[in-house]
Parts: C-alpha cells; sequence; structure tokens
C-alpha cells in the first residue's frame, strides 16, 4: 500500500511488515501531516491549517471524512499555550479593572510571578513534574494555576483554583507531591525541634500554627518554603467568621454560628495564651526560637486561618494518618458535589516501593478544557464553611441548622422534682408535675444526654436521634403502664399521642428558632435580589444575609416536611389526644438563666478540645 499523494511524520510508531502481503501497517499513537515541501518558509498555524485543508479535499464520503474530523479533533497543542493564553486573560481583565483599582493589574502580576515560582520550586525540590509537555514517562500534567476563580452562582471571589490544561478523563491521575515538601506536625517538630521544644505529645494545629509563624515572619526569604508561603492569602481573603469584626457578626443576629463563633475565638486566645504567651511559656522561655514581636495573637490567627481552610487530613499514610498542609494541592476549591478526596501512598510501583511517601489526587470524573477542577473537604454544612472557610454555598446538600431542644425542668431547692408546687417559677402559669421527671433525668444521665441538646435540621429531613430524645421526654403515665422507661425501644413509635407531640415538639422547636432572626426570609431576598445596593455591601456582610437566608428557607421546609408527615400518618385528627403529661416535655429555646444556647458545632469543640480535630 503506497501513500504517495502527502507524507507521514511519525513521532511515535511501531511498524509492524506482512512480507507476502508488501502491507505495512502503522500503528500511530500521534502525528501530523506535513504539505509538499515549498521554498518559502511558513508558520507551524499555516502547516496545521494546510494539512488540515489537505485533508478536507481528499477526505470524501465515509472512513476518510471521519479520519480527518478526528484528527482535527485530537491535534496536539503547543507546550506553554494554555498557560500564555490563560495568563493573557488574567491581565486583559486586569487591564480593565485598572479604572476602579488602579492596583489590579500590579496585584496580577505579583500573583502570577508567585505562582510560577512555586512550581519551579516544586519542581526542582520535590521532582514534581508539572509540565504541560510530556516528559520520559510521564504524561502532560493537566491542571494549570488560575489566581482568580469565581463562584458561578453567586459570582463571588473564591481565590486562586486549579484549571484543567485539556480534557481530563475520570480516575486520571491530577497530582503527585512528595510528602518531603509538606507541613506536619513532624517538620514542625523538626524546624522547632531543639530539646524537644515541641514535645511528642503536641497537637498536630498546634505544631503547624507555630512553623507556619516561624516560616513566614521569622525566617521570612530565608525559608526553605518561601515559594509556598507567599501563594498563601491573607486573613481578609479567606474572611472566617472567627476574624470577623461585632459589626459583621451582628448581621447573622439568630443564627447559631455566632454562638459557634464566639467559642472558637475564645479557645484560640487561650490556646495562644497556654502555648506561647503567658508567662513560663514557649515565648518567655524560648525566646530565640519564639520571638514576642513575631509569635503575636493577629499572626496566630493568620497561622490558624491557614490551617483551618487548607490543611488535609491523610488517612493512608505509614503511620496511620497525619495532618498536613499540601503545597499546591491545597489550590483545589471545594464543591460538595465531588467525590475526589487528596490521599497519601507510598511512592513506587507494585512491586518496588521506595518507602517514602506522597500525596495523590485522581480525577473523579471527566473534566473539560479551562473547567475548575473541584475536590470535596468533606459534608460540611454552610455553617461549618463560613466558620471555618469564609465562605458558604447557594446549593449545598449537606446544609443544616442547629435547632436548640430545651427540656424545661421543675427543680425544687434539693435538686428534685418539685411536688410541693404546681406552679411555675415565676407563678404564673399553672403547671402539672411529671411523675416520670426523675426518672428521666436519670435515664438522660446514663446515656450521657443533657436537657438542653443540639440537633441539625436538614432541607426536608431532621436526625433520627431527635426523635428517640423527644420521645422518651413525652412519655406519660399512659404509656408506661408501671413498666419501666428503660423497657422501651425509642427507635419505634411508642403510641400515636407520643409521637404527634413529638412532632409537634419539633415544629415548636424550629419556629422558634426562626423567631430570633430580625429580619424574614422575604426581606433578606428583597437585599439579595437589589444587586447595585447589595455589592455596596461588604463581603462579610454579603455572605452573612445570603447565610441567614438559606437558614430560614431551610427550616421552613423541614417545618414542611414534618406538617405532611403529620398529615399522612393521620397524626392531625381532632380527637387524638397529645401526650402533655410531661412537664419536661416542654421546648424552649434555653432557660433564660442559662445564658446563650449552645450549638451542636460548639459542644463538639468542647469534647474534642481545641485545636478541632476536624477530619
Amino acid at each position: 500500500m503506497e501513500l504517495s499523494a502527502f507524507t507521514l511524520r511519525l513521532p511515535v510508531a511501531v511498524a509492524i511488515t506482512f512480507l507476502s502481503l508488501q502491507v505495512q501497517i502503522v500503528l500511530v499513537s500521534a502525528f501530523t501531516l506535513s504539505p509538499p515541501q515549498s521554498s518559502s518558509s511558513s508558520s507551524s498555524h499555516h502547516y496545521d491549517s494546510y494539512s488540515y485543508s489537505m485533508l478536507q479535499m481528499a477526505g470524501g464520503e465515509g472512513g476518510d471524512k471521519e479520519w480527518s474530523k478526528a484528527l482535527d479533533e485530537n491535534r496536539g497543542i503547543v507546550p506553554g499555550t494554555f498557560d500564555a493564553e490563560l495568563k493573557a486573560q488574567l491581565q486583559s481583565k486586569a487591564s480593565k479593572m485598572s479604572g476602579l483599582n488602579p492596583n489590579a493589574k500590579s496585584s496580577v502580576d505579583s500573583k502570577l510571578s508567585a505562582n510560577a515560582k512555586l512550581i519551579t520550586w516544586l519542581q526542582e525540590q520535590g521532582d514534581v513534574y508539572l509540565s504541560d509537555a510530556s516528559g520520559w514517562g510521564e504524561a502532560p500534567h493537566p491542571m494549570a494555576i488560575s489566581t482568580e476563580t469565581v463562584d458561578e452562582l453567586t459570582n463571588e471571589s473564591s481565590g486562586r483554583g486549579l484549571l484543567a490544561r485539556r480534557s481530563v478523563n475520570q480516575e486520571e491521575e491530577l497530582l503527585k507531591i512528595p510528602m518531603s515538601l509538606c507541613l506536619t506536625k513532624a517538620s514542625a517538630r523538626n524546624a522547632l525541634g531543639d530539646n524537644n521544644v515541641l514535645p511528642p505529645s503536641i497537637n498536630e494545629y498546634l505544631a503547624i500554627a507555630c512553623q507556619l509563624i516561624h516560616e513566614k515572619f521569622v525566617l521570612k526569604d530565608k525559608s526553605f518554603f518561601v515559594p509556598y508561603i507567599n501563594v498563601l492569602p491573607q486573613v481578609d481573603e479567606v474572611n472566617p467568621t472567627f476574624t470577623w469584626s461585632e459589626d459583621d457578626l451582628q448581621a447573622l443576629k439568630g443564627s447559631p454560628v455566632i454562638a459557634a463563633t464566639q467559642s472558637m475565638q475564645m479557645k484560640l486566645k487561650r490556646e495562644y495564651d497556654d502555648l506561647l504567651a503567658a508567662p513560663g511559656k514557649l515565648c518567655e522561655t524560648h525566646p530565640n526560637l519564639f520571638p514576642k514581636e513575631h509569635f503575636t495573637y493577629e499572626n496566630w490567627v493568620w497561622a490558624f486561618t491557614m490551617l483551618f481552610s487548607r490543611a488535609i487530613r491523610l488517612r493512608n499514610v505509614k503511620k496511620g494518618e497525619t495532618l498536613a498542609m499540601v503545597p499546591y494541592a491545597d489550590l483545589i476549591n471545594h464543591s460538595p458535589y465531588s467525590q475526589a478526596y487528596l490521599d497519601a501512598r507510598e511512592t513506587g510501583d507494585w512491586l518496588f516501593k521506595t518507602g517514602e511517601e506522597e500525596v495523590v489526587l485522581y480525577a473523579d470524573r471527566g473534566y473539560r478544557k479551562m473547567e475548575q477542577i473541584y475536590i470535596s473537604y468533606g459534608p460540611k454544612s454552610n455553617a461549618d464553611l463560613l466558620l471555618l472557610y469564609g465562605f458558604a454555598l447557594e446549593r449545598n446538600p449537606f446544609n443544616s441548622v442547629d435547632v436548640t431542644v430545651s427540656i424545661k425542668q421543675l427543680l425544687g431547692q434539693t435538686g428534685m422534682a418539685n411536688t410541693e408546687s404546681n406552679t411555675d417559677t415565676d407563678n404564673t402559669e399553672p403547671v402539672v408535675v411529671d411523675p416520670l421527671a426523675q426518672e428521666k433525668l436519670q435515664f438522660l444521665k446514663r446515656v450521657n444526654r443533657d436537657t438542653t441538646v443540639d440537633f441539625p435540621c436538614y432541607a426536608d429531613r431532621y436526625p433520627v436521634e431527635m426523635l428517640e430524645y423527644l420521645r422518651l421526654m413525652m412519655m406519660t403515665t399512659e404509656d408506661t403502664r408501671n413498666r419501666k422507661l428503660t423497657d422501651f425501644d425509642y427507635t419505634r413509635t411508642i403510641s400515636a399521642a407520643n409521637e404527634a407531640s413529638v412532632l409537634y415538639s419539633v415544629i415548636d422547636a424550629i419556629q422558634t428558632q426562626i423567631e430570633l432572626y430580625p429580619t424574614t426570609e422575604e426581606q433578606d431576598a428583597a437585599i439579595i435580589k437589589d444587586r447595585g445596593m447589595f455589592r455596596l455591601l461588604s463581603y462579610n456582610q454579603r455572605m452573612a444575609i445570603r447565610h441567614r437566608r438559606n437558614e430560614k428557607r431551610l427550616l421552613k421546609r423541614t417545618i414542611a416536611a414534618l406538617e405532611k408527615q403529620i398529615r399522612t400518618r393521620g397524626l392531625d385528627a381532632q380527637d387524638l389526644d397529645r401526650a402533655e403529661g410531661s412537664t419536661l416535655g416542654v421546648v424552649l429555646p434555653g432557660e433564660k438563666d442559662q445564658g446563650k444556647q449552645r450549638t451542636q458545632l460548639e459542644d463538639t469543640f468542647d469534647k474534642m478540645g481545641l485545636p478541632v480535630d476536624l477530619r
């Protein structure tokens, strides 16, 4: 078989020759077509166009035409083309904004320079292959850094991100970063480990926070990690709520996020004092390693802003699991719909392992060119995201709002149920004392439950644990009939009256939560709808308004789901007696003399201890 109309240039080919048939079959993995020789020189772009035109003229119906179409779709990209186009787009956008912000272009140039230095550092110090050209045994790296990404629904900036340079296939390997370039507890103890200043038992968050401050503010340009440190954002570029001002927090009034934020602020300050600032602590005992002028509380807050928003829990490491800040990988933004997670593995192939470890990521789906790559930070509610990462999502399947279920107790001076008085403490409302009160309190103590509990409510569902808790609280002597409370299975319906009182109590608790907000969902929606005025608000205020609007919307949907369940199960019948015999079954927003409400997230912080071991 002879190809005389044009010649084939074959960068990679395997030829199998069948001599008896004098046919040469060429298996080609990548090739281009060369036009006839010409005395005049032409650009590579002209060659590509010429080759494609020749194919279109040569191709007719059938195989040739389809072949020429496939060839055009899979023509190779000149290395560096994507990055050059992306850089030009960013600089063009900055130039257009220069009238509003004279520093826009210089800011973009500074970020581009920092990006380039990070890439060079990763390649030189970690042998990380990030080129868009094929290497020896390496495919072109599929991603590129964008200095600015935008939330598609809110049009809010989401900082740096990673984009697909080309089409990416599902399960394709996206990156490999050696653990030696990551910030971990081990690296922190090595950097600040003179005489075990940071003991082996120190919390991972505390250790890495100290190293971040050491690298950025003490070593500065002398730091080995300086190319990575220089791409880390400032606090006001992240804006988690624990860094908000009191005025900004007031925009969240009514939301459980405020209590969690205030708790976080107190914990951070206490940990700072206990480790560094108090008399006899590290800043005083080791001033050379922990100089007070650099280990300030302001820098401590910056370090934890980086940790909470960027640190990754790696599970498959040799020692079990570890917390790490992974350069380059932590530029990837979050999507609740992504199934991709960063993890660690031992380097080498299936037969030979080197003993070293690396962080790896695989694509959970296909991506188109220029599409942003996402990973999952975990199934987090908007309250979690706003508190720790500084943003909330308009569409979040894991969003929830904590609803407080507080059990009203009638206790005498001895701490026992008050059987001598049938009135409340203010003597304004007669109340029947629950004969099961003491037994219920003992039951709660035995199962480690408080009398005031927070439960997360979702858009169309609520936790089974809330129902179990309230079924116990709504038990009456008609339900028990001389049996002990421990004899019942609270994962099942106790009685129709008991179940009705439980569901109505949940509705009452949710309505009480909604009443805590100073504005309605409709008022918040009107503020957001007025785009001109809305954009004049600060980023924190815009986030707060969106967040509280979404919380109210979610709670209303939960009420609708509960009311539908009540109707479907016939629990709204007129002759159905509600089990109101329990004074402990009155659902309240929280006793006034008990102080502020506690959120589920806040209780979790207490159990874990600070820093929060986010997994």
